[in-house]
């Protein structure tokens, strides 16, 4: 896996996702990503640009052995001081369908 490719994308969003993050506390978020930015940086990209990424505890706990995409999101998500806050006290989930809608679901609190 090569990395750091959707990271600019990934980093144009974060605001939005850590607001997502915040209000999944009532009820599951989603947004309407751009398909041409992601495209744009990944033109050979093959199979699709979805995924689910897991992550509790500040860790990883699933979806980043195959998805690039998810992988330079849980890098951003680290940079983010507050993402890290929150994820070190709940279980998110993160996915991404084929509409390249981007959902952010508040699972549990630690």
């Amino acid at each position: 896996m090569t990395g750091k490719i959707y990271t600019p994308v990934w980093s144009k969003y974060r605001p939005a996702i850590l607001k997502m993050m915040i209000d999944s506390a009532n009820e599951p978020q989603s947004y309407q990503l751009s398909n041409h930015e992601f495209k744009a940086l990944n033109p050979k990209q093959k199979g699709g640009y979805t995924f689910a990424l897991q992550v509790s505890s500040g860790k990883a706990l699933s979806g980043l052995k195959d998805s690039a995409i998810a992988h330079d999101l849980w890098e951003i998500l680290q940079l983010s001081g507050k993402a890290s806050e929150l994820i070190s006290n709940a279980t998110y989930e993160f996915s991404m369908d084929k509409q390249f809608v981007l959902r952010v679901n508040k699972i549990s609190s630690n």
